[in-house]
């Protein structure tokens, strides 16, 4: 069993390595693509799912929707993406990669946001929940509670919801 110094020493670097990471995925992502990561990442989801209504892309992204429009205007300004509104009801919005978007798309490297993703998704609702609870308890040691959440090394905030603001605990709906 680890004495406390260990595992103080063990946690901070575990934090320096997700930083790292992080950071490096990032520059790469701007650098090769001239975007920030989670414009890298929504195009990716984009991808995937196109046409994708924006409700669902921000499902998916785990972010606001609200958020996700400031990342499709910044992308649609870029000529990444097109936005399609259906016949039927106007107000449902489609996007869709335009063929510069779908280039970059198969050039461009990984992003932290997608990894970190898809790895939570593969965890059980109680290893979530010990993760959200480590996590809390370092933004409350930060002090960082009223932080609002910016998209990892972009300026774009996502608009808190109960979730992000501690809350309410992960459930499952089993």
């Amino acid at each position: 069993m680890k004495n406390k110094p260990q595992v103080i020493a063990q946690t901070i670097d575990n934090l320096r390595k997700v930083f790292q990471v992080v950071n490096e995925q990032s520059k790469k992502a701007k650098r090769e693509t001239g975007i920030t990561g989670p414009q890298l990442w929504a195009i990716k989801m984009i991808a995937q799912s196109s046409p994708i209504r924006v409700s669902d892309l921000a499902e998916k992204m785990y972010i606001h929707p609200a958020t996700v429009v400031g990342i499709l205007n910044r992308l649609e300004e870029k000529d990444l993406v097109k936005r399609i509104r259906t016949k039927d009801d106007r107000r449902v919005v489609h996007v869709a990669l335009t063929d510069l978007g779908k280039s970059m798309v198969r050039k461009s490297p990984e992003v932290a946001q997608g990894l970190l993703v898809a790895g939570l998704e593969t965890l059980t609702v109680k290893e979530l929940n010990s993760i959200y609870e480590g996590l809390g308890k370092l933004v409350e040691i930060l002090g960082a509670q009223e932080i609002p959440p910016k998209l990892i090394l972009s300026n774009e905030v996502n608009i808190p919801d109960e979730l992000s603001q501690g809350k309410k605990k992960i459930r499952s709906n089993k």
